[in-house]
């Protein structure tokens, strides 16, 4: 993506008028949070929020006693915060809380050094040779790369997932201190329940080793492997006032082989493999591709009657697609600003999969006049979809009240069905009228905005 609208995001907020920016506070010259950031810390999911207010609800580390709240400043402290070994720390269910101060980048040693992708390379692998050996012309287009350059590749890429992705258990709350930031790092959410983050910075979760699959789509691609956040499998998880982008790393800057974009970013925050009832809320999202994925596989197995999600009251702002794209899963998206300016890296906003169900509500678009109004719905294999109270504004024109579901079905063959199947009963109190969508969000939603 176009790393133009990094300042683009901030004059968005700033249009909206001087908004005080109440965050985290820390005990200065000490290493604990102050009592009222304690406080903030132990704050649990409003009942009625969303999917993840199912149930038990989730309250994350709220229980945490004081030996088991914590500060963490580099990929180390995370690590021993999370319960001291990244192999097994997803079994660790005490209640935690931690904050998160300074910047944590996860592509550092034990000394708290910065490692390269060189780092972690296998002995057997380069990229020339690799670009040499897969070579379309040489290598052909009806099958994956295979052979010893691949399995070097291969490799390459689990000596860094091993250092990059960062598991967490069970009854954890990760919250964020001011001007902290997550870099680098997959923050994994697997097999889990009960789990809150918010008020954290995530950047670029970048992959040194890409996989090529010239199979894919009619040119091939490049394929990444790591998100900012993947909740995988895991139960009753709160995304909170947090901020996920590339960064300065923005995809646009990385160049082509094979004619094709040497894309080194995957998701920023993914829903996958049976994942359920979770609620993403106040974020920011921007300067992104792939950015929300709910289900992976059109294959019918372990999503069945899962990937329950809620995601309201969010800023997607120059993403290109996947805002969410969703399978099998009754996902509620109400209340969300999409502001849709770059039209040569935008794709659609809403994918709608196989077996899925998404309730889009009083949610606003700002779009320029680039980007058709019937391109924002794609198709996935889905065959329902209910929206309701959709404006959209082109430029600095007047918003019109517009039917984007309306727009897909009359330019496109098959039409999508109107009806999802289902009225979202999980929200904390009146929806919001759609006209004050996009001042509310801009105002709230993102780190830094949590209110003391």
């Amino acid at each position: 993506m176009r790393k133009r609208t990094l300042a683009a995001v901030g004059a968005i907020v700033a249009t909206v008028g001087a908004v005080a920016m109440v965050t985290l506070p820390a005990q200065a010259g000490t290493s604990r949070p102050s009592p009222k950031a304690r406080e903030l810390a132990r704050q649990v999911l409003p009942a009625g929020d969303g999917w993840a207010a199912t149930g038990t609800g989730t309250t994350g580390g709220s229980a945490a006693g004081d030996a088991s709240i914590s500060v963490a400043r580099n990929r180390t402290d995370l690590v021993a915060a999370l319960g001291g070994d990244n192999t097994t720390n997803a079994t660790n269910d005490t209640p935690k809380i931690i904050f998160v101060s300074g910047r944590i980048d996860a592509n550092v040693d034990a000394d708290n050094e910065p490692l390269t992708c060189a780092d972690y390379a296998d002995p057997g692998y380069s990229l020339d040779a690799f670009l040499a050996a897969y070579d379309p012309e040489v290598w052909g287009w009806d099958s994956k790369p295979s052979g010893e350059l691949e399995d070097a590749r291969v490799r390459s890429t689990k000596n860094q997932a091993a250092q990059v992705n960062i598991s967490v258990g069970s009854n954890t709350t990760i919250i964020g201190l001011p001007g902290s930031q997550i870099r680098g790092m997959n923050l994994l959410v697997k097999g889990v329940d009960n789990v809150v983050l918010r008020n954290l910075t995530f950047e670029d979760a970048y992959d040194c080793f890409p996989a090529w699959n010239p199979t894919d789509g009619s040119a091939g691609n490049w394929n990444s492997k790591y998100d900012t956040v993947t909740v995988h499998g895991s139960t009753h998880v709160w995304v909170d006032h947090n901020d996920f982008s590339d960064g300065n790393n923005t995809d646009d800057t990385q160049p082509l082989y094979f004619g094709r974009p040497y894309q080194v970013h995957d998701g920023l925050l993914d829903i996958i493999k049976g994942a359920d009832l979770v609620t993403v809320s106040y974020n920011r999202f921007f300067d992104h591709d792939k950015t929300m994925l709910i289900g992976s596989t059109n294959t019918v197995g372990v999503d069945v009657d899962k990937l329950r999600v809620t995601v309201h009251h969010n800023m997607f702002a120059n993403i290109g697609q996947r805002t969410p794209r969703v399978r099998f899963g009754q996902v509620d998206v109400y209340n969300n600003y999409y502001r849709i300016t770059d039209a040569d890296t935008y794709e659609y906003s809403w994918g709608v999969g196989v077996y899925s169900a998404i309730y889009a509500e009083n949610n606003v678009v700002v779009r320029s006049a680039e980007v058709a109004v019937e391109d924002i719905v794609y198709n996935w294999g889905g065959t329902v979809m209910t929206e309701i109270g959709t404006l959209v504004r082109v430029g600095a024109q007047p918003p019109q009240t517009v039917s984007l579901l309306d727009a897909f079905n009359t330019a496109n063959d098959p039409d999508i069905g109107t009806d999802a199947g289902w009225t979202p009963t999980l929200r904390p109190g009146p929806i919001t009228p759609t006209a004050q969508v996009q001042r509310l969000v801009s105002k709230q939603a993102g780190a830094g905005r949590i209110r003391v």
